[in-house]
């Protein structure tokens, strides 16, 4: 599919389906169904990272698709959501099964904060 016939394809349907929210990838991955792709660059992952999240900055993505797992879906993710849109649209015309997250990597700084990480973190600890 290239980007016009994806964008002569888009619907309500697939506006919905191309997101996902925090409380719905942390469930997945937590059952090992997701991979969190991280788009930013090198020098805004060096600052703070998530450890969970590969590094893939959007530049490089088209060379290294290899390292994405295709048995899981991919969720794109960067500090808001428009490089992980671009991202996830790329990926998708490519035929991944991919979302991007909606709230960014700043929502998930916020949502996993005191209980709600050492829970997260807890339980990834005992799954792998």
């Amino acid at each position: 599919m290239d980007f016009a016939d994806y964008l002569k394809s888009f619907d309500y349907r697939e506006r919905r389906d191309m997101k996902i929210d925090i409380p719905t990838l942390l469930e997945l991955y937590k059952k090992g169904r997701v991979q969190l792709i991280d788009v930013r660059f090198p020098e805004e992952v060096g600052a703070w990272q998530f450890g969970f999240a590969k590094n893939i900055p959007l530049n490089e993505l088209p060379e290294r698709l290899n390292e994405i797992d295709l048995s899981k879906l991919i969720v794109t993710v960067c500090p808001h959501y428009d490089r992980a849109s671009m991202a996830r649209h790329f990926l998708t015309i490519k035929g991944y099964r991919s979302k991007y997250l909606v709230e960014g990597l700043l929502g998930l700084a916020e949502y996993l904060r005191g209980d709600r990480a050492k829970n997260f973190m807890d339980h990834i600890k005992e799954e792998h």
